[in-house]
């Protein structure tokens, strides 16, 4: 039976549920908690990249007033490391602990944390503690500084055909290497941890600001030695996170630490400096393209090779070529992924994890190769379309990259384009047009949720998954209000709390996906069990058959008869009832793949008289399925776009070349787009439901606008200025060289 009976809230753009309370400041943001007697902690952090300490002083910090105490390496609880582990979900953003010993492995790497009575107190305190160093030499600043290849990884190697011989053999070929520098996450809440024992040191509560409440509360239980039911992890409001909230990182454990040690609740809000070197960005990359094509533009091998960092305490992958054997049709694809540690803090993921900057590479590579084939990029992409997944073997669960490319193309005025490099001028401005394919996997967890049907006519949605700001309280809702006609306005949604039924981490673009069938789940479950009353014993539709009863409009409707849910229980003095539900990914997903895909068209301009280079015009073309809230959705891909222009033409984390220290941890050397900055917007979201995925057919949308940004800016740099820029981001000094 199709319960989607209401007037359709699912596809229809609706105001977020929880804008009133951000836009009143009610929403309370981990930073702005505050508990009674709650102590200020202020993390020292090491000035040096690769060393030792050999003493640190204290005093004189200890004796400036408000201070409680302060905790080092020298007097740090012994606790422990955290399994670290995606499947058992207490994976964490670093996995050394902080304070373990003297060693130092990245500047910034905390010494001590510092605690006060108030936050200027301790931070005036972290200021008088120094640290002396046996500075080591050796520091690794970054693999773009140098040629080393790094270690390669089994996991992340692949090949079919004959990659090799089908390259040499081949009547056109490229080769060509594209590096991208380190980023920032820069989101606008820097991450903050609120922790405070209860029941005489047997019970931690912790305030944080996660994208993965469930994860950080299993960590802590680990490394506390704490059973998980002694541990909740609260985050009701998230000011993003990009990725970098996704696993806890050192400071949370010596907040919890601190707390215990001194008996009173502890805040610490990690200044932007600290937020930027040690709580995660995303590592550079190198990589080598190769790619060769018949005459008429067939592609016959595809071979990339890529490299990025990780830090020496702990193990990430950036895998920037798992998406290069899915992406086209070819027989002969090689990848490779190797991982060259540096001292830097360890990366983690950030938006578009690995897929945004191979794709970089891979587009850039596209592009090239139509010029060398001397054909339109369009139809080169057009020539090697991907019926199926080549690297699992599977058919699409659904593609309309075709649909994509057409309609973008069609609202850019692709065909209008003159071809001939800088010949299109408007003013003092040449006129460059390039464009891309964009792409994300698409991907499930299982999930877990609660929904409670009152007798007031309300209805409550509980999931232990989080809202960072993407809209998930308010799709949570519609979801709600589909199955059950229940105006938005009374639904209660409680997201952000580890005790509730699990859900899942908000990354991955896989929360929307995740999520919605257990809500589903759950409000047919408190419907089963509404009509179970209403069939009973002196019930409305007694001795009815409960499949013949509909949820409409807050009631149950049976032919003429309408009974609201309220009086159901009213009538049998019950308050609610409760339903619960689980959703996870089942046998579909060895019989099909799953992915999105999409096409971005650029438009930039540059003034070579006053060395101005622009984005003038974005259109895009975005297939995610259905789009539950399309105006969020819509709004996810445009912000996607701004922060691609980033990756493309400002953004990079710098560091010493001579002893690794990072030297632009602060908005101000640290470049992002700003409103002047950001172009013209036109995104097309094309309504295809995979029902194959999930019942709603929705797809997730977070990450798939940032993929394929970038290289549509350089291929549109080229065709304006004739060069080829392999390295981002694309500054003015590039294209003055």
């Amino acid at each position: 039976m199709n319960d989607m009976t209401q007037p359709s809230v699912i596809g229809r753009g609706t105001p977020r549920i929880d804008g009133e309370y951000k836009l009143t400041g009610r929403a309370g943001y981990t930073g702005e908690l505050h508990a009674e007697g709650m102590l200020y902690g202020y993390p020292v952090p090491a000035t040096i990249a690769n060393g030792v300490i050999v003493s640190l002083e204290t005093q004189a910090a200890e004796a400036m007033p408000g201070v409680v105490g302060i905790l080092h390496y020298g007097n740090f609880p012994q606790l422990y490391r955290s399994p670290n582990s995606m499947g058992h979900g207490d994976k964490v953003g670093e996995v050394r602990l902080p304070f373990e010993d003297e060693r130092i492995y990245y500047h910034g790497q905390y010494v001590a944390l510092v605690v006060a009575e108030s936050f200027e107190q301790a931070r005036a305190a972290a200021y008088r503690v120094f640290a002396h160093y046996r500075k080591d030499p050796g520091a690794l600043p970054s693999l773009l500084k140098g040629d080393e290849e790094g270690e390669p990884l089994d996991a992340a190697t692949y090949s079919r055909g004959e990659p090799q011989s089908a390259f040499e053999a081949a009547a056109v070929k490229l080769d060509a290497t594209y590096r991208i520098e380190a980023e920032s996450h820069l989101q606008m809440e820097m991450h903050a941890t609120l922790a405070e024992w209860r029941e005489s040191g047997r019970r931690l509560i912790v305030h944080e600001s996660t994208q993965g409440v469930a994860y950080q509360r299993n960590a802590l239980a680990r490394i506390f030695d704490l059973p998980q039911e002694s541990l909740e992890v609260i985050s009701h409001y998230i000011g993003s996170g990009f990725g970098n909230k996704l696993f806890m990182w050192p400071h949370a454990v010596a907040t919890a630490a601190a707390a215990r040690e001194f008996k009173r609740p502890v805040k610490v809000v990690l200044p932007r400096q600290q937020d930027m070197m040690s709580a995660g960005h995303r590592p550079a990359s190198r990589q080598r393209l190769r790619l060769s094509a018949e005459r008429n533009g067939r592609l016959t091998s595809i071979r990339h090779d890529s490299v990025t960092e990780t830090s020496l305490v702990d193990q990430y992958v950036d895998d920037c070529s798992g998406a290069t054997p899915s992406f086209y049709a070819c027989d002969n694809v090689a990848t490779c992924h190797r991982l060259l540690a540096v001292n830097h803090g360890t990366p983690c993921p950030m938006r578009a994890p690995g897929e945004v900057s191979g794709i970089f590479a891979l587009e850039s590579a596209m592009d090239e190769l139509a010029i060398k084939l001397e054909m339109d990029p369009l139809e080169l992409r057009r020539r090697n379309y991907a019926e199926s997944d080549g690297k699992k073997g599977l058919p699409w669960s659904s593609k309309h990259l075709d649909k994509c490319l057409e309609s973008a193309a069609e609202r850019f005025g692709w065909a209008t384009r003159d071809r001939a490099i800088g010949a299109m001028r408007e003013g003092d401005e040449i006129i460059g047009y390039g464009m891309a394919c964009a792409t994300w996997s698409a991907s499930r967890q299982p999930c877990a949720a609660r929904a409670e049907l009152r007798a007031d006519g309300s209805l409550l949605i509980a999931c232990g998954t989080q809202d960072i700001g993407t809209g998930t309280y308010t799709i949570v809702a519609q979801t709600a209000a589909e199955l059950t006609g229940v105006a938005l306005e009374r639904i209660e949604v409680k997201l952000g709390e580890s005790s509730l039924p699990a859900g899942p981490l908000s990354g991955g673009s896989m929360a929307t996906a995740t999520t919605l069938p257990a809500i589903a789940s759950a409000v047919r479950d408190a419907l089963s069990a509404l009509k179970e009353v209403a069939t009973g014993t002196g019930g409305a539709f007694e001795g009815e058959d409960p499949e013949s009863i509909e949820a409409e409009e807050g009631a149950l409707v049976m032919a003429d008869k309408r009974v609201s849910f309220g009086d159901i229980l009213a009538a049998h003095r019950l308050s609610s009832v409760n339903g619960e539900g689980q959703a996870a990914p089942g046998a579909e997903q060895q019989e099909f793949s799953f992915r999105s895909f999409g096409a971005h068209f650029v438009e930039v301009r540059w003034d070579p008289g006053i060395s101005r280079l622009r984005v003038a015009r974005v259109v895009s073309s975005i297939d995610v399925g259905r789009a539950i809230n399309p105006s969020a959705a819509r709004n996810q891909v445009e912000g996607a776009i701004v922060m691609g222009i980033g990756m493309g033409l400002f953004e990079r984390l710098d560091y010493d070349p001579r002893d690794a220290r990072l030297v632009n941890a602060n908005v101000a050397d640290y470049l992002v787009p700003v409103h002047a900055d950001a172009p013209d917007i036109d995104v097309e979201l094309l309504d295809y439901p995979d029902f194959l995925f999930n019942e709603f057919g929705a797809r997730g949308i977070g990450e798939i606008g940032l993929t394929g940004i970038a290289p549509a800016i350089a291929n549109a740099v080229r065709h304006a200025t004739g060069k080829r820029i392999r390295d981002l981001p694309i500054s003015i000094e590039k294209l003055m060289e």
